[in-house]
């Protein structure tokens, strides 16, 4: 019985944003717990990579060691490429490293989880959650004051605001609001400026990790161990007592040593939409044939691990700016010697965060949650009506589209000369899902990953209109010089939408452009060979009832074992209409709650 005599009370496989909310919540209700995190990236603690919000895409286009890259399966869907799913590495996990874009779930969201046979996870629950865990500033009703985590506004460049200055003279259908984010219908359908997890007072990036676990670095108890992938949870019987790691610390004597580290009272997965589901097969919990093809003995026959996968589909469009715009290009892009200035701004201490400059910033200030309207409905085409009707007509909370704008270019071709903007867009509720699943024992192996984007025709006629939306928006705004044609469709010879450098906007009531058949098979062509991933991995191992190919129950349980819990985005039994971190905080704030009540752990 070697739970009985375990070092540690709690162990939580994984330190993303869900596991550092659970811990920090549980060390500082009762400080005597000995809890142990164990993450396989690094330490971010006052790196300045992460807590600059300016170098967020720096970080994702330099790789390195906060990131883990997913190969996907070839698709024929898109042209049978291998897209490249990243996932957030480090303790924090994706809250180091995202966009910073604040964005809250729709009530039926959450809704919809909870009538999936999950008490106590509908929107009347879960909303008090996401208020705790934030600081809105300024105060806002519908919204947190005394959270941990910081969302604050600002307008710092003229993308944005030419981008609603559009808008009002566009659409007139459409209204403004200063916050759609207040969970409201009617806020949903409506042009609004955009806010960010960053600080007002400090201008760093508010992340879970240093807002629920390093400032409590006194607590001795709350350990992390960094660079350490957890291989598989350990069980006497039925019951979890613990988990085996490798450790790849730069300091690790043996980097092939497996480690058991037992713990007492409860084991928690937070691995994310991955690391979850493959640590439960590497410990025998999953679809018996998986499990027999890599010789894993059986604990549980649970087929719904790993499948279920959702995600947003992003498209990033590049338009041409002139160079004396301001962009977050030079940060993005440039050179230690033209980011210094940058950073020297953000560092003064006497500085509030919207005076220090685009060090302090994301780029992305502006944006609408937009359904479409009976019009644009017949441009989507019939590919579309069904899923309109079954899923969003009588959900009025529910966008079918976020679309923006955002100051820099965020792609990958080097021959892009000056300055850039973007008018980009991702699909709110992809039809399409997928699966990830392990090939190997071995925790460091590749996963096999089937994402499944664009495997719906509903979901490449939402991103075609899209992209003729966004472009008659990016055409119309100031700034505007033409479209950087190699990341654009690429059009047949003397097609009325033929992309070129421009001198400059064409007036607001300029016609749109006229699309051919031809023109569609194009844009479809485009988005099958550039749609990719928006960072937003959730659902395999879905709470749903077991019969209905859930993984855990409505209190986190997996299903045919004791004192094992999966905390994380995976288990998400049905997407979010927002980017997911603040969901990942809304899942972190309801685990720490539920472990408490487990535990006996009052003053959560």
């Amino acid at each position: 019985m070697a739970y009985q005599s375990a070092p540690y009370d709690i162990i939580f496989a994984g330190g993303g944003t869900t596991a550092c909310v659970v811990a920090g919540r549980l060390a500082a209700a009762d400080p005597s717990l000995k809890i142990l995190i164990i993450e396989a990236g690094k330490h971010t603690k006052d790196v300045s990579t992460h807590t600059q919000p300016g170098r967020y895409f720096r970080n994702l286009i330099t790789g390195g060691e906060t990131f883990t890259f997913h190969l996907a399966k070839p698709s024929e869907a898109l042209g049978n490429r291998p897209c490249i799913i990243p996932a957030g590495k480090g303790v924090g996990g994706g809250s180091a490293v995202n966009f910073m874009m604040y964005t809250r779930a729709s009530p039926s969201d959450y809704d919809d989880w909870e009538n999936l046979s999950n008490p106590g996870w509908g929107a009347k629950d879960l909303i008090p959650l996401s208020n705790k865990a934030e600081t809105f500033e300024p105060n806002a009703k519908n919204h947190g004051t005394s959270g941990p985590i910081k969302i604050m506004g600002g307008t710092q460049t003229n993308i944005a605001k030419q981008y609603l200055s559009v808008a009002a003279a566009r659409d007139k259908e459409r209204g403004f609001t200063d916050d759609t984010n207040d969970l409201q219908a009617t806020s949903v359908d409506v042009y609004s400026r955009w806010y960010r997890y960053v600080s007002s007072e400090t201008g760093r990036r508010s992340d879970a990790a240093h807002h629920y676990v390093y400032n409590q670095a006194q607590n001795k108890n709350l350990q992390i161990l960094a660079h350490c992938r957890v291989k598989r949870v350990l069980f006497e019987g039925d019951r979890a007592v613990g988990v085996e790691y490798i450790s790849h610390a730069p300091d690790a004597e043996d980097k092939q040593a497996v480690v058991a580290v037992y713990a007492s009272r409860l084991v928690v997965l937070s691995g994310g939409a991955f690391g979850s589901p493959a640590i439960l097969e590497r410990s025998g919990i999953g679809a018996p044939d998986l499990l027999k093809a890599h010789n894993i003995p059986q604990v549980v026959d649970l087929p719904g691990v790993g499948e279920n996968y959702n995600d947003h589909n992003l498209v990033l469009p590049p338009y041409h700016t002139p160079d004396s715009e301001i962009t977050m290009d030079d940060i993005f892009h440039g050179t230690d010697e033209q980011i210094k200035p940058y950073e020297e701004s953000w560092l003064r201490d006497d500085l509030k965060a919207v005076d220090k400059g685009l060090m302090a910033h994301n780029g992305i200030e502006a944006g609408i949650k937009i359904r479409p309207n009976a019009k644009e409905l017949e441009v989507l085409g019939p590919s579309f009506s069904k899923r309109w009707q079954e899923f969003f007509a009588n959900r009025p909370d529910k966008p079918v589209m976020w679309i923006g704008p955002l100051a820099g270019y965020t792609g990958a071709n080097g021959s892009v000369k000056g300055k850039i903007y973007i008018v980009g867009y991702y699909t709110e509720y992809p039809a399409s899902t997928g699966r990830t699943h392990i090939e190997s024992t071995d925790p460091y192996a590749n996963l096999a990953v089937e994402p499944g984007y664009l495997d719906k025709a509903e979901d490449v006629a939402v991103l075609r209109w899209s992209y003729k939306w966004s472009r008659e928006m990016a055409r119309r705004m100031d700034s505007y010089r033409g479209e950087f044609a190699h990341d654009h469709p690429q059009f047949p010879e003397g097609s009325a939408a033929a992309t070129a450098k421009a001198d400059g906007p064409v007036p607001i009531s300029a016609p749109d452009i006229v699309y051919s058949a031809e023109d569609d098979e194009a844009i479809d062509r485009y988005h099958r060979a550039v749609v990719g991933t928006t960072w937003h991995s959730l659902g395999t191992c879905a709470m749903k009832p077991r019969d209905q190919g859930g993984v855990v129950d409505p209190r986190l349980n997996v299903y045919g074992v004791k004192n094992l819990k999966v905390a994380d985005l995976s288990i998400a039994p049905s997407n979010v209409g927002s980017n997911t971190y603040n969901s990942a905080l809304v899942v972190g704030e309801k685990a720490a709650v539920l472990i408490a009540e487990d535990l006996g752990i009052k003053g959560v």
